[in-house]
């Protein structure tokens, strides 16, 4: 299906705005090309293309609300659409809690696009596969991994004179090598906006090192041990932190973020003094849309812990109203600040310790605290004198990332992390943290 231009998704919307008397109307179109190639045992498995236009259509009565999506853009579908979303909103029940549509906001662009992504094609998701199986065949290990690419646009309308259209280009990358005897594991992800900046060859590589060194894992007794967490070991654990930054839930007593009496811990310190975390819609490295998508709010950068103290909430715009606040928009990226030195900077300057390369099946325990429990995978050495000395069984551990982000030693530099389960596009250093707690042994590699 063909991917929209701006004036083409202005005269769509505007023409399903048009077609209802409901006392308002909101559009939203949204368009992809996703590429993917698959990958196990040094053999891709499957691949494949997917291309899709969507439209989902909002109107209201009051505070009735009723929502259609259609994929099909002929006049008698859009029409079709208006009128099924208009039979909804009849049928509803009130929303207590209904907004209405908010008024004309200024979207100034961000760099979601790289002119670059016309690369993506069949050849080159091929030969990126290529890369990262010929490097594991070279060292006699088996690849298994997940290439995939997107292009595309999102457009936002509604009949207060919002509109918005930008167009986003991306992918993403991972890897798990292991040796052919199931005993060395090892993982790697990436993500990049710039097709031409992306290297599966190099990624592959870090991947592979791990797989070779963690060979004859020995046992480690559990406990408290001074960590040095790749981004990706640690990101998994943050997001869920960096999810609780809301008001209601702290108001509401439902994070860890809730003041005992009531209210919200806006304003306290609570990690350590280097800590800095904000949202920046317009950074270069992690770069998303420049409005949330449900409410059509204009976001802006925003500081959430400044020199370790909470320095914002999200509000969204019930809560505000409710409470007298501002409201904001959504956060689309997290970006930490970091310093300048490497992961294996920070390990050289480890007397002793542990590498975390990885974490996984990571679960909440406790919402009021974020403890959370989880595994370490696919590389996990122990550090002696600066030097990793050999790799180690892996642990289950129960920590809590607002403890870890209290026991910070020093922080690294800063990278783009590639999970596509995040809600966030996030920037996560490297870090060295104290007294991270293991609580016993895995068997899985």
């Amino acid at each position: 299906m063909k991917l929209l231009n701006k004036d083409e998704a202005k005269r769509i919307s505007d023409k399903v705005m048009a077609l209802t008397k409901a006392d308002e109307c909101r559009v939203s179109i949204s368009g992809s090309r996703k590429g993917n190639v698959r990958y196990a045992r040094n053999s891709v498995s499957t691949a494949g293309l997917v291309e899709d236009t969507q439209l989902a259509v909002s109107v209201a009565f009051g505070k009735r609300q009723g929502t259609a999506q259609i994929n099909e853009f002929d006049d008698k579908s859009l029409e079709k659409a208006v009128r099924r979303a208009e039979e909804v909103a009849r049928l509803a029940p009130e929303n207590p809690e209904f907004m209405p549509a908010i008024g004309r906001q200024e979207f100034r662009p961000s760099p979601t696009f790289n002119a670059n992504a016309d690369a993506f094609s069949p050849d080159f998701r091929a030969e990126m596969a290529f890369q990262s199986i010929d490097a594991a065949r070279k060292k006699g290990l088996v690849a298994a991994g997940f290439f995939s690419d997107s292009t595309g646009f999102e457009c936002i309308a509604n009949s207060n004179g919002v509109f918005g259209y930008q167009e986003l280009a991306s992918l993403n990358f991972t890897v798990t090598t292991r040796t052919e005897d199931g005993r060395g594991s090892g993982w790697v992800n990436r993500a990049a906006y710039d097709p031409k900046a992306f290297d599966a060859r190099a990624a592959s590589e870090i991947a592979i090192e791990k797989a070779l060194r963690s060979v004859e894992a020995k046992a480690l007794e559990p406990g408290r041990y001074t960590v040095v967490l790749e981004p990706s070991a640690s990101s998994d654990m943050l997001n869920f932190m960096f999810g609780a930054f809301d008001a209601r839930q702290a108001d509401e007593g439902r994070s860890f973020l809730a003041k005992k009496g009531g209210g919200n811990r806006l304003g306290d310190r609570l990690f350590d003094e280097k800590v800095n975390v904000w949202a920046d819609p317009w950074d270069a490295n992690a770069p998303v849309l420049p409005w949330e998508q449900q409410s059509m709010m204009a976001r802006r950068k925003t500081d959430l812990i400044k020199n370790g103290q909470v320095a914002s909430l999200d509000y969204d715009r019930y809560w505000a109203q409710k409470n007298g606040k501002p409201a904001s928009a959504d956060h689309g990226n997290i970006i930490m600040g970091g310093g300048s030195k490497s992961t294996e900077q920070l390990i050289a300057e480890t007397k002793k310790g542990i590498l975390v390369t990885r974490t996984w099946y990571i679960r909440m325990v406790d919402p009021q605290s974020v403890l959370l429990t989880g595994l370490t995978r696919d590389g996990t050495f122990y550090i002696e004198n600066g030097k990793i000395k050999h790799p180690i069984k892996n642990f289950r551990f129960n920590e809590s990332p607002v403890v870890m982000l209290n026991n910070i030693d020093e922080l690294g530099k800063p990278m783009l992390i590639g999970d596509a389960n995040s809600r966030f596009r996030m920037m996560i250093p490297a870090m060295r943290v104290r007294d991270f707690n293991f609580t016993s042994l895995s068997d899985a590699v």
